[in-house]
């Protein structure tokens, strides 16, 4: 499989914008797979391991063992 990779800006529409150098690089005809990536959401990430962290703040000392299985 072959790979064209370029970014775009995403407008809520549900069309992407491609540039002409990567249209051009396609075939003319046949499949593709096309595989969206966006930024991660490092705000959530961040929350996520604060919420995890005050969770297990509270543990009883023998809940300790659980500490491990991070």
């Amino acid at each position: 499989m072959h790979a064209i990779e370029f970014i775009t800006e995403l407008s809520g529409t549900t069309a992407l914008q491609m540039p002409s150098e990567a249209a051009a690089a396609l075939p003319k005809a046949g499949r593709a797979r096309v595989i969206v990536l966006t930024e991660e959401d490092t705000d959530g990430a961040e929350w996520r391991a604060a919420a995890y962290e005050q969770f297990v703040r509270d543990d009883a000392p023998e809940d300790a063992i659980y500490d491990s299985f991070r």
